[in-house]
């Protein structure tokens, strides 16, 4: 069995680093590698759609960063227990036309104790930005680690 640490129960600092890992493989925009982290028969919901199993959430985020053009995104850790965190997040993105949004919502996690995301359920709303409203300005890829997070800019 696959081992994705840190791994259930979690501590402050084990959520926040399950957190950080999180970000940083979903601005990689890579369905493979962010794939790998969610069981085989893992479940989720995401807006109007409910992928189910690994696979179909490769075939999910393909679709999404087809659409979802220069992403960007910040997660925060909101509260954790021993196999769950709350997180909240908010990302930037354009349309193929350059209409820009920033995506904001709330994800709920379930762990199995091998550290794999067992279950993902997402609530998300966008609003439409101006490209001078944009807040996330690092180049594609990991969010440097000295820019802000979500509370220190004020989302």
């Amino acid at each position: 069995m696959t081992t994705r640490p840190p791994v259930p129960p979690f501590t402050l600092e084990t959520a926040t680093q399950k957190v950080r890992g999180a970000e940083d493989a979903w601005n990689s925009r890579d369905p493979e590698r962010v794939a790998l982290v969610y069981t085989e028969d893992t479940e989720w919901r995401n807006r109007a759609e409910f992928p189910k199993g690994r696979e179909a959430v490769k075939q999910f985020l393909k679709r999404k960063w087809e659409k979802e053009l220069d992403y960007r995104l910040i997660k925060e850790l909101w509260a954790f227990g021993d196999n769950r965190l709350a997180v909240r997040f908010a990302y930037e993105w354009r349309d193929d036309s350059g209409n820009w949004f920033r995506s904001y919502g709330n994800e709920n996690w379930e762990f199995t104790e091998a550290g794999l995301m067992r279950r993902r359920f997402a609530s998300i709303n966008d609003l439409p930005i101006k490209p001078d409203e944009r807040l996330y300005h690092w180049p594609l890829g990991g969010r440097p680690d000295d820019h802000p997070g979500l509370s220190a800019l004020g989302l």
